[in-house]
């Protein structure tokens, strides 16, 4: 497994990737799941009670999302 944890304010993007069963498992937040969405067969969402997203799971990440690489980019907003 690899993995990637992002910063964000005070909460913390988990980035995960398991290659024994080429599976992505992104954790926006550390939320209770309260429902879970197939977008297809491949891909899912985890919800909140308040339907804020969890967490998003690709299973063949590889295959489904082109995931060779992660790069992380942060982008400042611009100040007038």
């Amino acid at each position: 497994m690899r993995s990637l944890i992002v910063v964000f304010r005070s909460n913390v993007m988990k980035i995960k990737y398991f290659t024994d069963t080429d599976t992505a498992l992104m954790e926006f937040s550390d939320h209770q799941v309260a429902q879970t969405k197939e977008i297809n067969e491949n891909i899912y969402i985890d919800l909140d009670a308040d339907g804020n997203l969890v967490s998003m799971t690709i299973e063949h990440a590889g295959k489904q999302a082109n995931i060779a690489e992660i790069a992380y980019q942060q982008i400042q907003s611009k100040r007038a």
